[in-house]
């Protein structure tokens, strides 16, 4: 190992409202010395998701905040560099390291290895990963597709929706997607094989989305709440399920919107259920065989926003609550 300090991200401040640069710090600490049963490992891919929004928050959540001045949270895969746990060795793939910084000291029950020929390191961070098993989760759990169905879920070119959408499809649904933009549309039509994709920021998009689901929504998979969620609720059918798995658009807001009319939830008989995928551990490794299967029969695709260097991680997480990635994001740690 030649790299002498582990560059971190910090937690400055909490958010006021929309995050902001200022927020974030960025500092060097030693590189950690792994503890009995600990493996070092150095992180080469970040997973930046929309939950952490919320860890920025001091507010009681399912996922205890981070504390000011500590390493920003976040999923990694990396190389092991060094180990006396038995079964990693210097140089393997695994998942599980921990943090916007280059280097964790992770105990050996907290990894898993990885077969760097089964897919691309970073895959397990997506499509394979954390967002993958949401997307399974809630289209055959939370909210199970029947085949002729119509569903619907916004974010589609996003991790979480673009596999959604494709587990749907597989089921048999009629799958319509919205997304932020043209380009983003025409990828999830084009490329991921949804029936129609509709752009939540053009002109007339409540129109066209009732239009595109001339036998109203079946199953609906939230994502972005606030304006696309009111445009979905109306076309929602009796007995329609509801798979809350975000609310990007909504979760600097304060303070907080007012949600959907509850007498159509009771007048249409709907199913609305909020979920975290870590309260179904069993699914992620039914899942990575089900997807993984589906990568190698080229059913299933996929896309990656990669940023390059851990000091514009802030920058590229802004992007991400503001809709400006395409594709699962991550930063190669460079």
């Amino acid at each position: 190992m030649t790299e002498t300090t582990n560059p971190q991200v910090l937690l400055a401040r909490r958010p006021a409202g929309e995050p902001v640069p200022e927020d974030f710090r960025l500092a060097e600490a030693p590189v950690p010395v792994p503890g009995p049963g600990e493996v070092l490992v150095r992180n080469r891919f970040l997973s930046l998701d929309p939950y952490m929004r919320g860890r920025m928050n001091e507010a009681k959540s399912y996922a205890p905040p981070v504390a000011i001045g500590a390493v920003m949270g976040g999923r990694c895969v990396g190389q092991v560099v060094s180990s006396a746990v038995e079964g990693f060795a210097p140089g393997q793939w695994v998942a599980g390291g921990e943090g916007w910084q280059h280097f964790s000291a992770v105990p050996a029950a907290a990894l898993r290895l990885l077969d760097p020929d089964a897919a691309p390191p970073s895959a397990f961070l997506g499509v394979l990963g954390m967002p993958g098993t949401t997307a399974w989760v809630g289209t055959t759990e939370i909210a199970p597709v029947k085949p002729g169905e119509t569903f619907v879920v916004s974010a589609a070119s996003g991790a979480v929706g673009s596999v959604a959408g494709q587990i749907a499809r597989e089921m048999g649904a009629r799958v319509v997607g919205i997304a932020g933009g043209a380009a983003k549309c025409a990828f999830v039509t084009a490329e991921l094989g949804f029936d129609a994709c509709l752009d939540h920021r053009a002109p007339g998009f409540p129109e066209a989305l009732a239009a595109a689901c001339p036998d109203g929504v079946d199953v609906y998979f939230e994502n972005v709440g606030g304006a696309v969620q009111r445009a979905v609720w109306p076309l929602l059918n009796p007995f329609a399920r509801v798979a809350v798995c975000g609310l990007v658009s909504e979760y600097s807001a304060e303070p907080p919107p007012p949600g959907p009319n509850l007498r159509e939830m009771m007048g249409k008989r709907l199913t609305l259920r909020g979920f975290i995928v870590g309260d179904h551990p069993r699914a992620a490794a039914e899942w990575r065989d089900t997807g993984a299967r589906w990568l190698r029969d080229g059913r299933l695709k996929y896309r990656e926003d990669v940023v390059h260097g851990l000091s514009r991680a802030p920058e590229a997480f802004l992007g991400l609550l503001a809709g400006r990635n395409f594709g699962k994001l991550v930063v190669a740690l460079d």
